[in-house]
């Protein structure tokens, strides 16, 4: 397939995004550009910034240490700076002191503590108050999820105007602004086609999202569908992809890329945009059906085209989005302003739809409780497909190409390395084991912000050459990965999110016949037959976690027992070309 290559396009969104970026969150920018170095060299280099900032420069010394995982000394460059004498008697009418604290404020809301960057801007007089303290506190606003504080800060000093525009756009879409494009007379879709609208997709990202999408065009193709995907305005472009082409076509599924020169400021603009261009395309491919998926801005622009076009759409909930942003923000988060808009949007975009998708039955529950009508709910869990359905590789031929010792007992994921997976748990209780298992290695597959803190946490408590962090691993020896484990563990936190999302990584693992340990939460125990395909654990309790894993490891047989019945459950209960027919009846039903 020849590859068309819109250069001048990506070059101005390039631009664009990281001047937004710059506008919007520049320390963050810093830590985003450090997170897609290779995982090996990312701390070494983390390190290296800060110590070459050192005193003389806190904020960027501070934000070597996090690209670090370092998080302690990142907060004690911060503290140190503070307490800094000839900081703390500074005149205050000068620009140079009010701006240090500012970027000191934005470095540590970038590390999460929105508390300690309220303090230090607040220690700044109002008549000290210029436009990057008013910029700084209005991310603190948004990061504390209030939408209308923070519009009012962007607004409140000229040199924040795009800031403030793209605040104000922000808060319409959540407040729920809803795109119209007008009727489009005369269209005749082809029976047969579907279009999905898709967030991101392979081959620039390789999340379970962008494998599950992939493997639903696949199974729809098999069962005689025309299907297209559309990705969202600007990707991959704005995740750094700047060669990105036009379209890509893998395995035969065609991903088109809607990449204008420019993309509108605000997420109100954005939302216009993307139903304007996806109008574009479904004009190209007529197709007969919409699909798209969480989150619910996906939703808006599907559903103003849908109604435009007079077609069908459907809404696949594949997460609760609102619960992952809360996640990281405390309890205090789940009664802000944007957590609650978020909530009710995302339940419009579903009772809006013409039918909905779902991954288990707990999400399905929380829907109907919302008012969604449990006859248009269907649930078309995560699954497997080739090669997983394959007879899978033994452990002894999987270690065997992943350069592993056969005599290691190891444990350990393939997974996005985030906080809310819990990671630091199975370091934690694999350094409570190590003194009994002289063979025990933990072994954790992926990247992720968390990745550096790990790294850390095992040299901190002395098992660093316990624990294996390959980094991300490509899609084609991700099963490998699976295999040369003997548990395969799942130890998310109890958090509103990992109660409800179903993750495809424990279907996986059981259907290359690996036991699964997993937090007790309602989300896992749709995936884990406690005692019969693995075991389950009381959620945050590393020492509850290292007695099951013990109980696994002491008992080789039972484990390997465990992983045949989870391959048999995976196979007979859990498979894409179970869930194309569960999408083929969908859709019928829709367009009759």
């Amino acid at each position: 397939m020849k590859l068309n290559r819109p250069w001048w396009q990506n070059i101005s969104l390039t631009g664009q995004t990281v001047t937004e970026h710059i506008v919007d969150d520049p320390v963050q920018l810093a830590l985003q550009v450090s997170r897609r170095l290779p995982a090996g060299s990312r701390g070494a280099l983390g390190n290296t910034v800060a110590k070459l900032a050192g005193e003389r420069f806190p904020s960027v010394a501070a934000i070597g240490f996090e690209a670090a995982g370092e998080r302690a000394n990142a907060e004690r460059s911060i503290d140190s700076a503070v307490a800094d004498a000839s900081l703390a008697d500074a005149d205050f009418s000068t620009k140079r002191s009010a701006n240090k604290l500012a970027h000191l404020a934005d470095v540590a809301l970038s590390l999460g503590d929105a508390d300690r960057a309220e303090a230090l801007i607040e220690s700044v007089p109002a008549e000290a108050r210029r436009a990057s303290w008013f910029a700084v506190a209005a991310r603190i606003a948004l990061y504390r999820g209030d939408h209308d504080g923070a519009v009012e800060f962007a607004s409140r000093h000229p040199r924040n105007a795009h800031l403030a525009q793209r605040m104000l756009g922000e808060q319409a879409v959540f407040a729920g602004y809803v795109p119209e494009l007008p009727a489009k007379v005369g269209y005749s879709p082809v029976k047969g086609r579907v279009m999905h609208v898709l967030t991101n997709s392979l081959p620039h990202t390789s999340s379970g999202y962008a494998q599950r999408s992939h493997s639903i065009l696949k199974s729809l193709v098999e069962h005689g569908y025309e299907v297209e995907a559309v990705t969202r305005p600007g990707y991959p472009v704005q995740v750094g992809v700047a060669w990105a082409a036009g379209e890509d076509e893998i395995d035969g599924i065609r991903y088109v890329r809607l990449l204008p020169a420019r993309l509108g400021q605000g997420l109100r603009e954005r939302a216009d945009q993307q139903a304007a261009l996806l109008a574009e395309e479904v004009r190209k491919f007529r197709p007969a059906i919409l699909h798209t998926t969480t989150h619910f801005t996906n939703a808006l622009a599907v559903g103003a085209v849908a109604r435009a076009f007079g077609i069908p759409w459907v809404y696949e909930v594949r997460g609760q989005l609102a619960d992952t942003w809360a996640s990281t923000r405390g309890l205090k988060a789940l009664e802000s302003q944007r957590y609650l808009e978020f909530s009710a949007r995302e339940l419009d975009a579903a009772l809006a739809a013409d039918a909905v998708v779902t991954l288990g039955e707990n999400m399905k529950r929380q829907l109907v409780a919302g008012g969604v009508d449990e006859a248009k709910i269907s649930v078309c869990p995560n699954a497997v497909g080739s090669p997983f359905i394959d007879e899978p590789p033994t452990k002894k031929d999987a270690r065997a190409k992943l350069g592993l010792d056969d005599e290691l007992q190891l444990v350990g994921t393939v997974s996005s390395i985030v906080d809310y997976e819990g990671l630091d748990l199975l370091i934690r209780a694999v350094a409570l084991l190590a003194p009994e298992y002289p063979q025990l290695r933990a072994r954790i597959a992926g990247d992720g912000v968390a990745l550096p803190g790990l790294k850390v946490l095992a040299e901190q408590l002395g098992i660093a050459d316990r624990c294996d962090f390959p980094g991300r691993v490509a899609r084609s020896e991700a099963i490998f990965n699976h295999a040369a484990l003997d548990v395969f563990v799942v130890p998310r936190k109890d958090l509103t999110v990992t109660r409800s999302v179903t993750p495809m990584k424990t279907v996986e693992a059981s259907a290359v016949g690996r036991p699964v340990v997993a937090s007790r939460l309602p989300a896992l125990e749709e995936l884990v037959v406690d005692g019969e395909t693995g075991a389950l654990f009381a959620a945050e309790d590393e020492h509850a976690l290292a007695q099951t894993l013990r109980g696994l490891l002491d008992d080789p047989e039972r484990a390997a027992e465990m992983g045949e019945n989870g391959r048999e459950w995976a196979l007979s209960t859990r498979t894409w070309a179970a869930n194309a027919a569960t999408y083929e009846n969908v859709y019928e039903r829709l367009v009759g």
